[in-house]
């Protein structure tokens, strides 16, 4: 049996993705994925062994049921789209691989995406920033890691991803210290940083014995193995830190605290400072402004807000007399559409 499936999803993943695309690695990951996802949906719904699959069986029909699988499987519109998305790239690659499945993979790449609503920017308050940045015990090996970690996350605006991936030698710490963030789309970009948060980093690097030359290309922030800190790692210390704020400052932080809330939260301050999108866009890699604007949008919303509450309080509401209270109008408006009213 021709397993042109196999085939063409181990090229696209192992040769195309990494070398001709140019994808980042959780870009691989992440289609990687989505068809692991499709092969237990293959396995668990269909009965079809993967290794039996080939190219023509996955029609429209078959991606149409996958994706309500995952609807079903308790996934968002948002994630399914993601999904939607990494399947629809697949089958871009697959058409010109086989030009003879064009007309499939059309029918395939059709598929809309489901609109969803637009999510609301959970964020945190410059003050609720300041209470989780006082917690961490610097005169501890950990607490100062903390501290410089926590700090390098909001002045930066990095994703967490791009946390976990520095490296000392990506920081520049004396004349206008910047860092240097590998993001999305394997393009790299330069922050600048507080003097706060480049003191606090020469301290740590200065007690973690990693400002020598032989540790620039080591993990800038490590667990306690020893070993380089993972996501899990530093959302479990984002929440830490933010219990002990919640505890000391009821309502100065959220309940659930991400380490993407923390980057929602710079451009929010940045916008808040009257920063220019654009720059907003640059500082946290964005592709496109479009992107940038969610935030723009959710600050004009907090503002017509605080704007209606601050008018409720000073502006009193009209308390004329109600024409829905006046019987004879009201007789005369059900009357209205009979054989006689317009007589």
């Amino acid at each position: 049996m021709n397993t042109d499936f196999a085939y063409l999803m181990s090229k696209y993943l192992s040769v195309y993705l990494p070398a001709q695309y140019n994808a980042s690695e959780n870009t691989i990951l992440s289609y990687r994925d989505t068809f692991k996802l499709l092969i237990r949906f293959m396995e668990t719904e269909l009965r079809i062994v993967p290794e039996k699959v080939t190219m023509e069986m996955i029609t429209r029909d078959f991606i149409l049921r996958f994706i309500d699988w995952l609807r079903r499987q308790g996934n968002s519109d948002s994630t399914t789209n993601h999904r939607l998305a990494a399947v629809r790239a697949f089958f871009r690659y697959a058409e010109r691989e086989k030009p003879e499945l064009v007309s499939r993979c059309q029918e395939i790449l059709s598929i809309p995406m489901k609109h969803s609503e637009k999510q609301i920017v959970n964020y945190i308050s410059v003050a609720g920033i300041k209470a989780i940045l006082a917690q961490p015990d610097s005169t501890d090996k950990f607490g100062l890691r903390d501290l410089a970690m926590l700090g390098l996350l909001y002045d930066s605006g990095a994703r967490v991803s791009e946390l976990v991936s520095l490296k000392p030698r990506n920081l520049r710490l004396d004349c206008a210290p910047v860092v240097t963030l590998f993001g999305k789309g394997r393009k790299y970009r330069q922050c600048p940083l507080s003097k706060s948060v480049a003191d606090n980093l020469k301290v740590y690097l200065t007690a973690w014995r990693l400002d020598v030359p032989e540790k620039s290309d080591s993990p800038l922030f490590m667990n306690h193995k020893n070993e380089k800190i993972g996501r899990a790692g530093v959302a479990y210390i984002i929440e830490k830190y933010s219990e002990q704020t919640r505890n000391k400052f009821p309502g100065d932080v959220p309940q659930e605290v991400s380490p993407h809330m923390i980057r929602h939260s710079k451009a929010m301050h940045l916008l808040q400072a009257d920063v220019n999108l654009i720059y907003i866009r640059d500082w946290l890699g964005h592709a496109s402004v479009k992107t940038t604007e969610i935030y723009a949008r959710a600050d004009a919303e907090m503002k017509r807000t605080a704007i209606e509450k601050a008018a409720a309080a000073v502006i009193p509401q009209a308390t004329g007399h109600s024409w829905s209270n006046d019987a004879k109008l009201m007789d005369w408006l059900n009357s209205l559409g009979k054989s006689n009213s317009l007589c």
